[in-house]
This record gives structure tokens, sequence and C-alpha cells, in this order.
């Protein structure tokens, strides 16, 4: 909040913005308990944990992580599988269907390859679930050129950055908020990721700058040093 406000141009100090969010009752949402929303039970074949929880490559489309997570509706449930790059932690792929299935994760996929049109040798790391085990996705991963890395049973630490991806969207727009039709959570995700996240929402990892912005500056950064070379 401090951050935000001084990049507005306001003079505020960490004691006076926690004094005024007092005095008008401004808190910040808590966390949701973590909850399996994948099946990991299964005959499919699963990769090795390669990633290991090195959550901090050096250049773009060398990580890419990938979860699925489920939204409620008046009309039922929807389910949002995100790729995320872990490079500057921008949703570059994401799918919205009321079923989860392989075709939920290979379109994210599909969605942030044409994105970003990566080299051979992308690692793609997620769960162990049967959308991202199945010969539809494991076929696709191939075609791409990625190398396929999965988490440990049961151990939601080793995707982190997309579960806490998916905990600061159910915080900033889901919870508390009633979504009375599929259209209105597909407009919702639609605002958070393309709008607001990727290109406004501040990471402390970042440097507090915005994933687009953050990808920005590295890339002035690269032409700069190309020029002095």
């Amino acid at each position: 909040m401090v951050r935000e406000l001084q990049r507005r141009g306001f003079c505020a100090g960490k004691e006076r913005v926690e004094r005024l969010m007092r005095e008008n009752g401004i808190h910040a949402r808590h966390k949701c308990r973590y909850k399996v929303t994948t099946d990991s039970r299964h005959a499919l074949p699963v990769s090795e944990n390669l990633l290991a929880r090195h959550f901090t490559p050096t250049a773009p489309n060398e990580v890419w992580t990938s979860d699925i997570t489920y939204l409620w509706t008046d009309e039922g449930w929807l389910y949002l599988a995100i790729v995320l790059d872990l490079f500057n932690r921008e949703v570059v792929g994401w799918s919205l269907k009321p079923r989860m299935t392989a075709d939920i994760v290979t379109d994210a996929l599909t969605m942030a390859w044409f994105r970003r049109r990566p080299a051979t040798g992308l690692m793609h790391h997620s769960d162990r679930g049967s959308q991202y085990a199945s010969h539809t996705f494991q076929d696709k991963l191939k075609e791409y050129g990625m190398t396929c890395s999965m988490s440990r049973k049961g151990n939601c630490r080793d995707n982190a950055p997309t579960e806490s991806w998916f905990n600061s969207f159910k915080n900033e727009r889901v919870h508390g908020v009633r979504h009375a039709s599929h259209a209105a959570m597909k407009a919702t995700s639609f605002e958070y990721i393309e709008v607001f996240y990727n290109w406004k929402r501040q990471h402390s990892s970042l440097g507090y700058l915005s994933p687009v912005q953050f990808m920005e500056k590295w890339l002035s950064t690269q032409d700069q040093e190309k020029q002095v070379a």
C-alpha cells in the first residue's frame, strides 16, 4: 500500500498508512488454506521433479509452471488453468472451462506458446495430475520441444509460485464476491489477468514492478548491453 501510494505521487510513510487503514477499517485479506484440485491417482507415466524448487530463472522462457484451480459461480463450477513464466511471474497462457479435462491445460499451454514462441528446451513444471500426465498434454509438450517436470507426490510447495498466484487472484477478486454466472467469472478472470495483474500488479520479488514492467526493464538492459558490446 505504501509503495503504491508513493508511486502515485503521494507522500506516505508506513506508520501513517497503517494508522489511516486502521481508522478506516481497511485491512488485507487473509489467504485461505490450500486445497487439492488435481488427482494424481492414475496409472499414467509421471516425470521427475527437475525444477527442484529453483524458482528464479535468469531469462524469460526458461521455466514455465502450470496448475489448475476451481472457481464457484451460481451456475456451477469453473476451472482455471494458467501458465506462469517464472522469470517475471507473468501469466502467459490461461484457460477457463466447466470441466477439468486435459483440454483445459492444453489450451492454456497453446496460448502461452503462441504468445511467446519459446526456443526448444523450455522446462514446463506442473503437479502430477491426470490432465498434465495425459497423452494429449504430453504430446503437446513434445510438439513444442519442452522438457516436462512434475512436483513430488502430494507436495504443493514444489509448485509454490503458481499456488501463490491462485491465492492472490482469489483473495483480490473472488473471495467475498458473488459471481452469478460463468460469464461473470470469465469477465473477472480476464480483467485480473490481462488488464490488472500482468500490467499493473506490483511484486516484491520483482523490485515492486509489474510482470510487464519487469520484462520491459530487462529487455531494455539487454539492448543497452548489446550496444556497448
